[in-house]
Parts: C-alpha cells; sequence; structure tokens
C-alpha cells in the first residue's frame, strides 16, 4: 500500500470543489479550543498529524477560509472538513482470513477473529480486514477514506460479528440505522471480577481519557452519553465470571471502560485493567471480548435479520477450562 500517512489517512492533496463531508458550528461551550484540538474530539481515529495535514492542505475551512492549526474557535464559527477521496491504488487487496456468516449482493456478515486490525493505521498498513474485503469484493463504498463497505468496528483484539455494506445505498442505511440505535448487539465477556449483583446497568459518559491517549475513560463533564447493560451468567472458582452485555450506545472501547469502571474489567484487557497475574492458573492471550449476535433491518428487503458469531478457539478453550475447574 502506498500514499498512507498516520492511521491511514492518504498522505493530503487539494481537492478542489470538494463538497465538506461534515460540518460544525461552534457552540458556545466549545469557543475558545484551538482548530486542532476540536478536531481531534471530532475525529479520535485519527492522529493529530494526520488531521493538521487535512488542514494545512485547506480540507478544513473556518467560515469558508484556510486557517491555520492553531486558530482559536469562536462561537458560531462554521468548521467544514472534506477527506480526500480514496483511490483505488491507496489500498491493494490481501487475502486475509475471516469466516462470513451471511453474504448476498447487499452485504455481508462475518465472524472477525481476534487479532485482526479494521481499517489501515499508524503502524498497520498491511493485513487489515479491509484488504481482505477489497480481496474478495470489488467497489465498495467508502463514507470515510481508508475505509470501504465499513459500517462499524471492533477493536484489534474483539472477536465477533460485523455488518459490511457492499454498496452505496447499504452504507447509508446501515450508517443511520446505527446512529438511530436501530441495531441491537449483544457480546460475551470473561470478566476478572464478578460484580457482586447478578445484573446491572452502567450509565456513563465517555470520553478521551486525560492523559492517555490511547484510552477511553468515564468523563462526566466531557465525555459522550453511553449505556451498558450487563448480566452475569456464570460465576467460576477463581472469582471470574462468563457475562452478557448489551450496548445501547456504540462508544469507542465502550463495554471495556464501563465493565472496568465497576471493578470487573475484561479478562486479558491490559489498557483498563484485565491484566492477570502471570502465575494464575487461567492466563488470556488477548482481552476475552465477543461481538455474538447482531439484530438489524436487512436495507433492501425491509426483513429482520439475525447473525451470531460462534466464540473463536481461544475464548472457548478458556470457558471450558473454567467449567471444569474445581471450586
Amino acid at each position: 500500500m502506498t500514499g498512507l500517512g498516520d492511521n491511514g489517512l492518504p498522505d493530503l492533496v487539494t481537492v478542489q470543489n470538494a463538497a465538506p463531508q461534515a460540518t460544525f458550528i461552534i457552540a458556545p461551550y466549545e469557543a475558545g479550543q484551538r482548530l486542532d484540538h476540536f478536531l481531534t474530539c471530532k475525529y479520535p481515529e485519527q492522529t493529530r498529524s494526520a488531521l493538521n495535514r487535512l488542514i494545512s492542505a485547506a480540507h478544513v475551512l473556518v467560515d469558508g477560509q484556510q486557517v491555520k492549526a492553531g486558530r482559536r474557535l469562536r462561537e458560531n464559527d462554521t468548521i467544514s472538513v472534506c477527506f480526500p477521496p480514496l483511490q483505488s491504488q491507496d489500498i491493494l487487496p490481501e487475502e486475509v482470513d475471516f469466516s462470513i456468516l451471511h453474504e448476498d449482493e447487499h452485504l455481508l456478515v462475518i465472524n472477525k477473529p481476534p487479532g485482526l486490525v479494521v481499517h489501515p493505521a499508524s503502524g498497520h498498513r498491511n493485513g487489515t480486514l479491509v484488504h481482505g474485503l477489497l480481496y474478495r469484493c470489488q467497489g465498495l463504498p467508502a463514507a470515510n477514506p481508508g475505509r470501504p463497505g465499513i459500517v462499524h468496528r471492533l477493536d484489534k483484539d474483539t472477536s465477533g460479528v460485523m455488518l459490511v455494506a457492499k454498496t452505496e445505498y447499504t452504507l447509508r442505511t446501515l450508517m443511520a440505522d446505527f446512529k438511530d440505535r436501530k441495531i441491537r448487539k449483544t457480546y460475551h465477556a470473561l470478566l476478572l471480577r464478578c460484580p457482586r449483583e447478578t445484573s446491572g446497568r452502567v450509565v456513563a459518559p465517555i470520553g478521551r481519557h486525560p492523559v492517555d491517549r490511547k484510552k477511553r475513560a468515564v468523563r462526566p463533564l466531557e465525555g459522550k452519553y453511553a449505556v451498558t447493560n450487563w448480566q452475569v451468567l456464570e460465576r467460576f472458582a477463581n472469582g471470574w465470571c462468563w457475562a452478557e452485555i448489551g450496548i445501547e450506545t456504540g462508544r469507542t472501547h465502550q463495554i471495556r471502560v464501563h465493565m472496568a469502571s465497576i471493578k470487573a474489567p475484561v479478562a486479558g484487557d491490559l489498557l483498563y485493567g484485565g491484566a492477570v497475574d502471570r502465575l494464575a492458573a487461567f492466563r488470556p492471550l488477548r482481552q476475552m471480548l465477543h461481538a455474538s449476535t447482531l439484530w438489524f433491518t436487512h436495507p433492501f428487503t425491509g426483513e429482520p435479520f439475525c447473525c451470531t458469531a460462534p466464540l473463536c478457539e481461544d475464548m472457548q478453550i478458556l470457558l471450558d477450562a473454567l467449567r471444569k475447574a474445581l471450586p
């Protein structure tokens, strides 16, 4: 793959007469921020250097004018953001291993294996799910540069069911359904510490961690509304538990952050307190989180659709071992 900057953003060239992909009007509480800091909050998946290249190449305008990254924003400023169009040569198709749960002319439903990065990013220029999708399908639509067919994503080490759009209409419809919370997802996880209650609901805003840019955190003032529901299905002798988790919102790292916030982190999640002692009998090699089931309305037929992804082998083996362990 050539021509990619940090986090998979194509090297930037001026795009004449391109319509902005997004427009923001600065609210009173947002006034005073630097432009690059504002964009970092709006596009957390992009690095600051990638966003600075966007600004320098005039793909970000303030009230129709090119400005510097350090420009202080004022109330009612209009920010227009336009990503350069994705060129077909930017991402070369590669054969990548993933299983398909359903496929028709409109969409794919896949079971993403753990360890597979969804889209190109800094440090992951090759071998992503996107590369594999382009190997299998031609002409996938893209709402964002570098992400053809991608409607939503899973973290690298989270396994499970994912929707992929094969047409522009499907992409737009499914993205709108996600935004309107019409698509439901159920996850299963091994939790390092079992909550005292059998079930619960976490309502806590999530935003970028104030110190560590790789992390998210519960941020009561700066965070975005986020809701996670959980239910303990099994308790194990070592204090772990097997839980079913549903999300009403889809914030980055939401389940991992919310479960850690109630002292029940996902086992194996090194970023959010799920590290297992090296002498422990059970030591997962990744976070034990799996997107099990997805309910959605098929964008073409209008019929309700449900797909379930079986557990990956490493998670099933660990779960079976925990069930066999004596108290």
